[in-house]
């Protein structure tokens, strides 16, 4: 879903996702090609648990309105929410669940193929804290995430849409951060990085131009912050980094 113009103050807890209005342009393509191999079949009884099933609109990526993401009854415990948007094949987030167990991680994924990976290398390494939900980020930040709820959120890498007629696609703009805001806990963090230059500078300002967050690195290099060492390298910074590009990291945190 693709940008609008700058967004207003934050929505209240009282506000639903029908307050913002609705962006049309998806920010990601589907791609869902096959399961291959051992994720071709439907998941087995013991990775259910894995398996956040919404209730979904019109498309196979959309939430029905007015579904919010239960925490608590997913995880059947409460504890601090990590979101990570983009999740891939998991690397990134199931490194992270394993290094904090004491964290519950969603990871949100719409490659179908790489949601499946990421239930089944959770299942292998016992990880009783991972949950994995196909959706369209931008819908679930949208409203489906609970004023408050997380944590942290984390957008590693996302699709950069490099060139000019696609910026429009890219998820992260001043509609997309001002509903992080909203789903961010006081306190609670927005990380990015990527390593294409453009975006990084479109994430750097509208995130800025957020009134409702603070860049946790004003003073040092531009605003960039430092690496986040709960980030492992993953296969998309390899390549990037084998390209010649540089990686940009941004922290900001709720007011």
């Amino acid at each position: 879903m693709a940008a609008l113009e700058a967004a207003g103050p934050v929505a209240s807890a009282g506000s639903d996702r029908d307050a913002w209005p609705r962006r049309q342009v998806v920010s990601f393509g589907r791609r869902d090609g096959r399961r291959q191999g051992q994720y071709a079949r439907a998941y087995p009884p013991e990775l259910a648990r894995f398996v956040i099933e919404p209730p979904r609109g019109e498309r196979s990526a959309s939430l029905a309105d007015g579904w919010v993401f239960d925490a608590s009854a997913a995880f059947e415990r409460d504890a601090p929410l990590i979101v990570e948007i983009g999740s891939g094949t998991g690397e990134a987030v199931l490194h992270h669940a394993a290094e904090n167990p004491h964290l519950n991680h969603l990871a949100v994924e719409v490659y179908r193929p790489g949601a499946s990976r990421t239930v089944a290398q959770a299942g292998v390494r016992g990880l009783q804290n991972v949950r994995v939900l196909e959706a369209d980020a931008a819908e679930l930040v949208g409203g489906a995430l609970a004023p408050g709820s997380v944590a942290a959120l984390h957008v590693f890498f996302p699709d950069p849409w490099p060139k000019t007629r696609h910026h429009k696609r890219r998820l992260v703009d001043a509609w997309f951060v001002a509903q992080v805001a909203r789903a961010l806990e006081p306190g609670g963090v927005l990380r990015l990085a990527t390593d294409w230059e453009h975006y990084a500078h479109q994430m750097l300002q509208v995130a800025a131009g957020c009134g409702h967050l603070r860049n946790a690195y004003p003073a040092r290099d531009g605003g960039w912050a430092s690496r986040y060492s709960g980030r492992p390298l993953t296969t998309f910074e390899r390549k990037g980094l084998a390209a010649g590009r540089t990686i940009h990291d941004l922290e900001f945190v709720r007011a």
